[in-house]
């Protein structure tokens, strides 16, 4: 499908606690960054031409995060966006360092969560950040001094919103005694459905759920398969079919698909004017399964 260059249709919205509404198509900022989400990207100018070229066609909600470079994603959307248009929402992430390309470390003492976001606040150019995730929960400290750090920075004005990224049930409803919790970031796309409880719950809860890795579908895009098959018939691509699958699986799916080029972001924005008929859709949640 050939995306109008001029604007796309991002209709579906979502409302979300803490922050208020966004399109549910939103855009991921790990790869503007360097290979193995690591050091500069190849091209910087590039990079921002992406992040503008995003908020341009009607996105108004970029999820990045503090490891993505590290720090070099954060720095990008501000040189890009900053002063930034009213409306925009940007999600960053604090609780992974990096050692090396491709080389994540969960970090969740207290005092680092707390640097970590007084640094996003200066990278970001911001005096509150719109939505603060933690990246993962760190199993070699306690829990719930990680939930109770977060409270104290949005009591104190520094975050607007709290979500959390890589959870299960039982961690959500105990992040949600320490503070409202409006997102959850996890794993979930047509081949991988390992969070559904997740999804059940935040659809419960009123919880926007990001599916990561939302284009990823192995064998069902390969030629011949049944994402291939519905994408031809569609006169879309198979990046776009899976999206739209996302899209149309809940209300509260709010897919970022990431990329580093202006075309693949504009292939992947026009997704959200793909329509699933009925059939389409059955086949596809069969063959995920």
């Amino acid at each position: 499908m050939t995306p109008d260059t001029n604007q796309l249709e991002l209709s579906a919205t979502i409302s979300l606690k803490d922050l208020g509404t966004v399109h549910r198509l939103g855009f991921g900022a790990m790869r503007i960054v360097g290979d193995g989400v690591w050091g500069e990207p190849t091209d910087r100018a590039a990079a921002v031409a992406v992040v503008r070229r995003a908020v341009e066609l009607g996105v108004d909600f970029i999820d990045t995060a503090d490891s993505y470079g590290p720090n070099i994603s954060e720095e990008i959307l501000a040189e890009a966006l900053h002063p930034y248009r009213e409306g925009l929402k940007i999600a960053t992430k604090v609780g992974f360092t990096r050692t090396g390309p491709n080389r994540w470390v969960p970090v969740g003492r207290p005092e680092y969560l707390r640097q970590q976001t007084e640094l996003s606040l200066r990278k970001l150019k911001v005096d509150t950040l719109d939505l603060l995730q933690l990246h993962r929960i760190d199993p070699k400290v306690d829990a719930e001094e990680q939930f109770g750090v977060l409270r104290e920075l949005q009591d104190e004005g520094k975050v607007r919103a709290l979500g959390l990224s890589q959870v299960s049930v039982a961690e959500l409803e105990a992040a949600g005694r320490h503070f409202t919790v409006s997102t959850v970031q996890n794993r979930y796309n047509l081949t991988d459905r390992s969070s559904a409880d997740v999804l059940e719950y935040a659809e419960k809860n009123g919880i926007g759920f990001i599916p990561w890795a939302p284009i990823s579908a192995g064998e069902l895009a390969q030629p011949g398969g049944p994402l291939d098959a519905a994408a031809k018939r569609l006169g879309a691509t198979t990046s776009q079919v899976a999206l739209a699958w996302l899209l149309r699986r809940s209300p509260v799916m709010m897919p970022i698909p990431g990329t580093g080029s202006v075309a693949h972001l504009e292939e992947n924005l026009a997704s959200a004017g793909v329509g699933l008929d009925d059939a389409t859709y059955a086949e596809l949640e069969a063959a995920g399964k």
